[in-house]
């Protein structure tokens, strides 16, 4: 059974930097392209960042960009998010995807397989 495993939030201050990591394990995700989304209360679930199964492309929200970087190690089937400059509007429940056909989306519905989620608080 395919399973991923996130790790690495906690409570950080603004400005500060966590990384991210999700872990899959059963078969391998080396040919699924990755997201992660988060999701904070009363809100909906959105796009944070993924790349494809290449490990060469990336997508990124908007409100991200210039600060989280998504990468890959294929060897290890994990996938990192590491987020700089951390803002209090970054507090939420991050979650890993994996999306069997391989190329970036981002949507939630694209994606095949979740992990339970993380949680990432950033204090003002």
């Amino acid at each position: 059974q395919k399973q991923l495993v996130e790790s690495g939030g906690g409570l950080v201050q603004a400005g500060g930097s966590l990384r991210l990591s999700c872990v899959s394990s059963g078969r391998t995700f080396s040919n699924y392209a990755m997201g992660w989304f988060r999701q904070a209360p009363g809100k909906e679930r959105e796009f944070v960042a993924a790349i494809d199964w290449s490990g060469i492309n990336t997508d990124y929200a908007n409100s991200v960009k210039g600060r989280f970087t998504i990468s890959r190690d294929s060897a290890k089937s994990t996938v990192f998010l590491q987020m700089n400059s951390l803002k209090p509007e970054d507090t939420a429940v991050y979650y890993c995807a994996a999306d069997a056909l391989g190329v970036i989306t981002t949507t939630p519905d694209g994606y095949d397989y979740w992990g339970q989620g993380t949680q990432v608080t950033v204090s003002s």
